[in-house]
């Protein structure tokens, strides 16, 4: 009986969340989840009618990127492996598409409702930013935010098994 109830009072810590490292990493790749959804989101506005049919994945990536920074920001680390790959294909887009915009100067094309180079500019920023993105998330992953310690309130600690 009295095992019983020392189980039910257990107290789970997470001490990889307490570090400063974590907290940075963390703050980090909100950051860079929310930078990139602005930027895909600004490019996506002024460059609406130039998409030509691109608009679903990009609203979608945004909508995405949203909801996993909504995640990393209650300590989901399952969601940081899944950023890096989004992430990778991303600058994939971004890559094939900046020199693009830059090329918008010849007859045929549709004029964006912000200027080309800015959209150029812009799609050229969110290729570091996916770098970055992926390397934070990778980071955050090898942090160990998932780590959890039992303590008991008698002072006891049982740590999980290896």
């Amino acid at each position: 009986m009295a095992e019983s109830a020392k189980r039910d009072s257990v107290i789970i810590e997470h001490p990889n969340r307490d570090k400063a490292a974590s907290k940075a990493t963390k703050a980090t790749v909100i950051l860079l989840l929310l930078a990139s959804a602005g930027l895909v989101g600004v490019i996506t506005v002024g460059g609406w009618d130039a998409l030509q049919g691109a608009q679903s994945v990009q609203i979608a990536y945004i909508a995405i990127y949203l909801v996993m920074a909504y995640y990393v920001s209650i300590w989901n680390r399952g969601i940081l492996p899944v950023a890096a790959a989004l992430a990778i294909i991303m600058l994939i887009f971004a890559a094939v598409a900046a020199p693009e915009w830059f090329a918008r100067d010849k007859d045929g094309y549709t004029d964006p409702a912000l200027p080309a180079e800015l959209l150029g500019m812009l799609t050229v920023i969110v290729i570091p930013v996916q770098a970055l993105l992926i390397a934070f998330a990778m980071r955050g992953f090898a942090q160990g935010w998932n780590v959890e310690v039992e303590r008991y309130p008698d002072g006891s600690v049982h740590a999980p098994a290896t």
